[in-house]
């Protein structure tokens, strides 16, 4: 199975923001992914992962939670889940590109 999950994840409350920048806390939870070993790919309105399981995509959202010791946090997740496929994150990607027979700047 693969569990595509699209989700932003920042704070809204002042105890953790610089200003209007929530880039350093965002910057936490990327690191948190990177170490997690999950495959992700980060864009600039949000992170995508993708993991085998539902409860692996759960658990990074706690992760990501987890990363964040703030007043108030927002989130909004998107879900694409498929049984018997794997490897999304690229081929979704690439699949386009095929059609456009050319590649995407990324």
């Amino acid at each position: 199975m693969s569990v595509l999950l699209e989700f932003s994840m920042f704070p809204t409350s002042d105890d953790c923001r610089d200003g209007s920048s929530v880039s350093k806390q965002v910057s936490k939870i990327i690191d948190a992914i990177d170490k997690s070993g999950i495959s992700y790919q980060l864009t600039p309105m949000g992170t995508v992962i993708e993991t085998e399981t539902m409860r692996e995509a759960l658990d990074i959202i706690e992760l990501a939670y987890e990363q964040l010791d703030c007043d108030r946090i927002y989130s909004a997740l998107k879900f694409d889940i498929r049984k018997n496929s794997k490897n999304r994150l690229k081929s979704k990607i690439k699949s386009v590109e095929k059609t456009l027979k050319r590649e995407i700047n990324t």
